[in-house]
């Protein structure tokens, strides 16, 4: 094909192409280029924007499964203190396990069977030989309101004595270093 036969074709389409409609319009080839860039550009950010949504909904859905599971830690705390726990985060974990390894059993009726197995973690449990015993603590001696250390005060003051002055400061500097 050579240039007039290409002149000739462009010129029967543009004819053609004005008895068929008034409207279209020819637009020039550098602002044809720019709508492309546009349009371009536009879809890129659609794309970046979607990306940006769909992580948004994943970091959404994970922080409501961490909501979840702090309501559930803490419902299980609270019941787990009503119900006597000594050791409340191994109980936790304990029915945490237990509730995963059955989803559809009964948080109350787990504890129940908690309580049951491991007495342990339980106050109120009664484990032969392991407790320890209340210790005797030494109690200051007080009569009548008075205590041991004012009494020698007073009688080392009344008295006058050297012995007496001398047996209330032993107690005063066994109190006070102690």
């Amino acid at each position: 094909m050579n240039s007039t036969e290409g002149q000739e074709n462009i010129m029967s389409e543009t004819e053609e192409g004005q008895g068929m409609s008034e409207s279209l319009r020819l637009v020039p080839v550098a602002e044809s280029i720019r709508y492309r860039k546009r349009a371009q550009s536009a879809e890129k950010k659609g794309e970046l924007l979607a990306q940006e949504l769909a992580e948004s909904k994943s970091r959404v859905s994970e922080l409501s499964e961490k909501l979840n599971d702090i309501q559930i830690d803490q419902r299980l705390t609270r019941e787990l203190v009503r119900a006597g726990a000594v050791d409340v985060d191994t109980a936790v974990l304990v029915v945490k396990t237990r509730l995963k390894a059955e989803p559809e059993a009964d948080m109350g009726n787990v504890i129940e069977d908690l309580k049951k197995e491991k007495e342990y973690l339980f106050a109120g449990a009664r484990i032969s030989g392991t407790t320890a015993k209340k210790t005797a603590t030494v109690k200051d001696r007080v009569t009548n309101k008075q205590s041991v250390l004012e009494r020698a005060a007073c009688k080392a003051a009344t008295t006058g004595n050297r012995t007496d002055l001398q047996e209330y400061l032993r107690m005063r500097r066994n109190i006070v270093c102690s």
